[in-house]
């Protein structure tokens, strides 16, 4: 049966269409949110999958270009693979909804969000955030929801709740907040320096709208939910547990993971699986989920160690960071390097220049960002982590990664006119454990500055880690989480920001969300460590800014020429800029108003290049002294070219001071010569002199 739902949500009406359409899935929405349209589904497999120990769940946000009534671009015109904004955008909806699933359930789950129309007031992102939680409620699927996602701008210090596109564009806060009934559960973020205080704020700003979603979506799902069907659970046995400490005690699982080096605590847990897998070698059940069962004890362990002893697997404080360390210029010719190191985490940064015309072009749904001048990326590959596997070029992490490194750092950023540059930096991982986003940040922070761009402050990263007990005040926060912290815990919470404020923050949770106390001891936590850090290390490293870029980066220089020149600079068909690159070897952009940047590696070259625009975009006046070439010779005199498709003639009578009876007793082609401008001829043409150059010229 048909249902309409219809809420206002900061003076929008989003409207829910249940039972309208995709009736054959599990659970499906209809979302309307003004002219903003998405169709979320969701759908489970009918039995579980075998021979996994994860939680199966595949989350799509499909951008469809008809939406904002264009033809994809290229051969194909079709929608291809997903752009980086729709996995950035997938990643968002599956934080907050993975944990609310259960732990034991290996039913593959798909959750599919197709962008059908879009209204610039309306961002398409919250129809989908919201569509996948109702559709995921209303259906048979085992879910702990319904959550409630919102995002939050501001603008001259006033809060907007989703805010549109256009407000976005001058927003200093890019906030999305995901709550269950009491509790956050997920928090992205992007802001311009934003203090602390007023970012917890705007986070429980979010969390009170979502209250007001969540209460909408009860109705539904009262009205049209489905009962949820029964699972075989992949829980570990119990008895599985208590033979496996009569083997290895506890004790001897603590001794096993209490250790600052990776690689020992993982000969250890070799070790003591070979023990297991001996002792239980007639009984093929529990071989079958031996390596889960593992997995769990050494859990319990960590868990245990941290909350009860306030003791962490490496021997470290609950507040202290790991040995940081920071290099620059480790690589030659590179326009800009720097390594960071924190413990076992290991980034290699590498910055690149380019002219403007090499920013990356983006056709998406968003009308307003067409290009990015910035960008970052990350790779981890397998070796980081002592695995071998071939390279498939980045997944979703690794470009998730990417952009929280990139969000962090747009906002230190000179502007084009301040530096007029294209950049790209790249974070190669050579060693992983724990945080290496927040480590490519710091470590990009260092290249930017060793390649000479002027930001504005440095930005520096770190991550807060949680352990829970069996209450909500029974827990510990725990500052530069490592790899096992990360698995075993319950929150990765990544802040990035300078001494003034947040620039960036993304946080995941494996549990049923946070409370305000652990949110705000976590933001207090991370500030503290990211004046260390800043201070003790990046900043003794390189203390600010090189004054000029390096030997090998491109250089820049913008002239300014009258926009009504500007066919005469590109000349017909290309031709006179091409002649000046060709002539010249540099690179030359010009933009609609007449802003011309001319890059090169030789500033002669590029000095040259300027010379010749500014030749043909200037009235030529009497007076006027150029240098030029011969490229002709007449019976009445010689044509000079002075610039690239620019010729002007000297007639025989103005080549000397006294008479001569043939041009080519004085000229050759190929002579180089100065000649003073003596205005047009009747012909239009421009007339030279070489007898009347004055002699200082």
């Amino acid at each position: 049966m048909y249902k309409s739902y219809s809420m206002e949500l900061a003076g929008r009406t989003l409207t829910v269409d249940i039972g309208r359409v995709a009736k054959q899935a599990n659970g499906a929405a209809l979302m309307h949110y003004g002219e903003t349209t998405v169709l979320s589904t969701a759908t489970a497999s009918k039995e579980p999958r075998e021979g996994i120990d994860f939680f199966p769940l595949s989350v799509e946000y499909e951008e469809k270009m008809y939406a904002v009534g264009k033809i994809p671009g290229g051969f194909n015109k079709r929608e291809g693979k997903a752009s980086e904004h729709a996995i950035l955008t997938s990643r968002v909806i599956d934080r907050p909804m993975r944990p609310l699933f259960p732990k034991d359930y290996r039913n593959d789950v798909t959750l599919v969000n197709m962008v059908m129309s879009v209204d610039s007031d309306c961002n398409p992102e919250i129809p989908a955030m919201l569509g996948s939680s109702i559709a995921t409620c209303i259906s048979d699927i085992p879910f702990d929801g319904p959550c409630a996602t919102t995002q939050v701008g501001m603008i001259d210090g006033e809060f907007i709740i989703n805010p549109t596109l256009a407000q976005k564009d001058v927003s200093d806060l890019q906030l999305t907040v995901a709550s269950t009934r009491e509790k956050v559960i997920m928090i992205e973020a992007g802001a311009k320096e934003i203090p602390e205080d007023k970012m917890i704020e705007a986070i429980y700003k979010a969390h009170e709208v979502n209250q007001e979603i969540i209460a909408f979506i009860d109705k539904i799902v009262a009205e049209c939910g489905k009962e949820k069907h029964s699972y075989e659970s992949c829980a570990v046995p119990e008895e599985l547990f208590e033979a496996m400490k009569k083997i290895v005690t506890p004790e001897e699982m603590e001794v096993a993971v209490f250790t600052d080096d990776k690689q020992t605590r993982e000969g250890n847990i070799r070790e003591i699986t070979a023990k297991l897998q001996e002792a239980f070698a007639e009984n093929e059940e529990w071989l079958d989920v031996l390596s889960e069962a593992v997995y769990q004890y050494q859990k319990k362990t960590v868990r245990k160690m941290i909350l009860k002893d306030q003791k962490r697997p490496d021997g470290r404080a609950i507040t202290q960071i790991r040995p940081l360390a920071a290099e620059v210029d480790i690589i030659p010719r590179v326009h800009g390097s720097a390594m960071f190191t924190r413990g076992q985490t290991q980034i290699c940064t590498v910055t690149t220049l380019a002219p403007l015309s090499d920013a990356q072009k983006v056709d998406g749904l968003d009308e307003f960002e067409t290009s990015k001048r910035y960008m970052h990326h990350y790779n981890f590959p397998s070796y980081s982590v002592g695995e071998t596997k071939p390279s498939r070029g980045p997944g979703r992490r690794e470009i998730g990664h990417g952009a929280l490194a990139e969000r962090a750092l747009v906002p230190v950023l000179p502007t084009e006119e301040e530096f007029p540059y294209a950049i790209r930096t790249v974070s190669e991982t050579f060693e992983s454990n724990g945080s290496t986003s927040q480590a490519s940040i710091c470590a990009s922070t260092m290249s930017l500055m060793a390649a000479g761009v002027p930001i504005k402050k440095p930005v520096a990263g770190i991550s807060c880690g949680l352990v829970t007990g069996e209450t909500d005040d029974d827990y510990i926060v725990l500052t530069d989480i490592q790899g096992l912290e990360d698995f075993f815990g319950d929150m990765d919470f990544k802040v990035a920001g300078t001494h003034d404020g947040i620039t960036a923050i993304q946080m995941d949770i494996k549990i049923h969300g946070l409370t305000r106390d652990i949110v705000e001891e976590a933001i207090r936590r991370t500030k503290e460590a990211r004046e260390y850090i800043l201070t003790e290390v990046m900043e003794k490293c390189i203390a600010e800014p090189r004054a000029t870029v390096g030997k090998y980066a491109p250089k820049i220089i913008q002239i300014q020429i009258d926009p009504q020149k500007i066919g005469d600079v590109v000349g017909q068909r290309g031709k006179t800029i091409n002649t000046i690159i060709e002539r010249t070897g540099v690179k030359i952009d010009i933009t609609d108003d007449g802003a011309v940047s001319i890059c090169g590696v030789e500033q002669k070259s590029m000095d040259e290049a300027a010379r010749m625009v500014e030749i043909i975009a200037t009235d030529f006046e009497a007076g006027q002294i150029f240098t030029g070439k011969v490229v002709s010779i007449k019976e009445f005199g010689a044509f000079i070219e002075f610039a690239p498709g620019k010729e002007g003639m000297v007639h025989i009578s103005k080549i000397c001071k006294e008479r001569i009876n043939r041009v080519e007793d004085v000229l050759t082609l190929g002579d180089k010569v100065k000649v003073v401008c003596l205005g047009k001829d009747k012909m239009g043409r421009i007339s030279f002199s070489m007898k009347d150059v004055p002699e200082e010229a």
